[in-house]
């Protein structure tokens, strides 16, 4: 089909679509299951999904090759997302999460700090969009998996005040959990 204007185009694309979602695998492994017929061997995915905006989720899922245990991981973070309360672009307060061995201690960094995180910790507060952070493994492990579980149960368990109109007899400020 030849182009309104009479000209060829070789090799011309539309322009990608940025995703809706940057994505990050951060632990990809092969699996096997043993059964009466023999090993049946299959790839774990564990992807980080969010927006820089404050959005951030993951996944865990398997699938017969990787490209299928991507795709259910990708779909499965989309479901497990949360929103991180940003405030003065760093973290509301100190927060203390554990999941099995896996221990964290996040906490608020002073503006211009950057990101003070090891591991896969480092990875969740860079997708959720966190600027200025600090954060501690204190657990005796390394496990990826427990660590970022271990990193969203801190996430989620942040105290934000949200302010409310003043109404006759009642308080300014309520405390809400932010999910």
């Amino acid at each position: 089909m030849a182009h309104p204007e009479g000209k060829k185009r070789r090799g011309s694309r539309a322009p990608k679509e940025k995703p809706e979602f940057d994505q990050q695998i951060v632990d990809l492994a092969r699996v096997t299951r043993v059964t009466k017929g023999g090993k049946q061997m299959s790839f774990r995915c564990c992807v980080l999904i969010g927006d820089r905006k404050g959005r951030v989720g993951y996944g865990i899922q398997k699938g017969k090759d990787v490209q299928i245990a991507v795709e259910k991981a990708v779909r499965q973070a989309k479901k497990r997302m949360i929103t991180v309360p940003l405030i003065k672009e760093t973290l509301p307060h100190a927060v203390h999460a554990k999941f099995k061995a896996a221990d964290v201690l996040l906490k608020p960094a002073p503006k211009g700090s950057g990101i003070i995180a090891g591991s896969v910790i480092r990875t969740v507060l860079e997708m959720a969009g966190v600027p200025n952070a600090s954060s501690k493994m204190l657990g005796k492990t390394n496990n990826k998996i427990n660590n970022i579980k271990a990193t969203f149960e801190a996430l989620q368990s942040f105290q934000v005040k949200a302010k409310t109109p003043k109404k006759a007899g009642e308080a300014v400020s309520e405390e809400k959990k932010n999910v």
